[in-house]
């Protein structure tokens, strides 16, 4: 995507946290092929995810701690069937609350059977289930098809709460990245279409405007592995070559959204080290703006998916004391 007329790109990127520096550096000796991202790259990592999810599926009751079931639910509007992951910690109450969640991978890529470990240990704490879909994936399935899968698996939790143990009025909806986007995009598709009262949605990293062209964006392009490039390519896989045209629907990208009125409480967190840093910063001030409530964290010297690539570092932990935070005085007075 080209730079819009007379915008200037900053000319010092924000540092990484030294702890994350340190960890991030350690990665990129690892990793075998830092070439930007393509369609002969993609096909080479959802080999490599196809083996993690068949080899997740050995262990997802983590030791027998949860009840895993796996559900394949209707599409919407006839589509295909939707494959649902429902993680019940063992000794749960009944009538407990739900995680809705949305896994990341740019649209393109991710599973719902991988990447689970932290949403689960939070799940296990507030005696939740966990329900991750397994959306169809761009660029072969190109929007809507992910926000109408998210949106179906939803409507199908719900109309079987009672069957899970589920209250639905206790469902919070959740990703990261471009699970994230999702989440912000079916919190907007309930409000509007209808569906269940979300309780909350949880927010890590999204991507949200497919325009691409924030000053963050701009400052802190290939400084790390998910910068302006990356998240272009995103962008292209999900809406075919129409990103940062005039039509472009709130329910691929929610910036596009002309009112954040009637939201449901919001919890947002990103790194001020990378690219979405300001178009997730827009997002709560517009939420704001329209009345509604939000909680907005940004993560100083924080990159993409930090508490994921360096969980054991001091802001890690901050990051994801923070969600359960904010997790817990949302159950609490609801």
């Amino acid at each position: 995507m080209d730079l819009e007329a007379g915008k200037t790109v900053p000319s010092t990127p924000v540092p990484l946290d030294t702890e994350l520096q340190v960890a991030y550096d350690a990665y990129l000796a690892q990793e075998p092929d830092l070439a930007p991202m393509s369609l002969e790259k993609l096909s080479v990592i959802r080999r490599a995810e196809a083996d993690a999810a068949v080899a997740a599926l050995e262990d997802l009751s983590h030791g027998g701690r949860f009840t895993v079931l796996q559900p394949s639910v209707p599409g919407l509007d006839g589509a295909p069937e939707i494959p649902l992951l429902v993680c019940t910690p063992s000794g749960a109450p009944a009538s407990r609350p739900a995680l809705y969640f949305i896994h990341g991978g740019g649209f393109y890529g991710g599973d719902h059977r991988t990447g689970l470990d932290q949403i689960l240990e939070t799940a296990e704490r507030f005696g939740a289930t966990l329900i991750s879909v397994g959306y169809r994936l761009a660029p072969e399935h190109p929007y809507p098809a992910q926000i109408d899968d998210a949106y179906a698996g939803l409507l199908w939790a719900a109309d079987h709460a009672d069957e899970f143990g589920i209250d639905r009025e206790r469902i919070v909806v959740t990703g990261f990245s471009a699970g994230a986007t999702i989440s912000a995009a079916l919190a907007l598709t309930v409000r509007d279409k209808g569906g269940p009262r979300l309780l909350g949605q949880l927010l890590m990293a999204p991507l949200l405007d497919d325009r691409n062209d924030s000053a963050s964006a701009l400052q802190m392009d290939d400084v790390e592995l998910f910068d302006r490039s990356r998240n272009g390519f995103a962008w292209s896989a999900l809406l075919g070559g129409v990103e940062g045209g005039f039509d472009v629907p709130q329910y691929a990208a929610p910036a596009r959204a002309t009112h954040l009125a009637g939201l449901p409480p919001t919890y947002l967190d990103v790194g001020s080290a990378e690219c979405l840093r300001d178009e997730v910063l827009a997002y709560a001030d517009r939420i704001w703006q329209a009345g509604g409530e939000a909680e907005l964290h940004v993560w100083p010297g924080g990159i993409h998916g930090f508490d994921r690539k360096a969980p054991e570092a001091r802001i890690s932990k901050a990051a994801v004391a923070a969600r359960r935070n904010w997790l817990e005085r949302l159950f609490a007075t609801n």
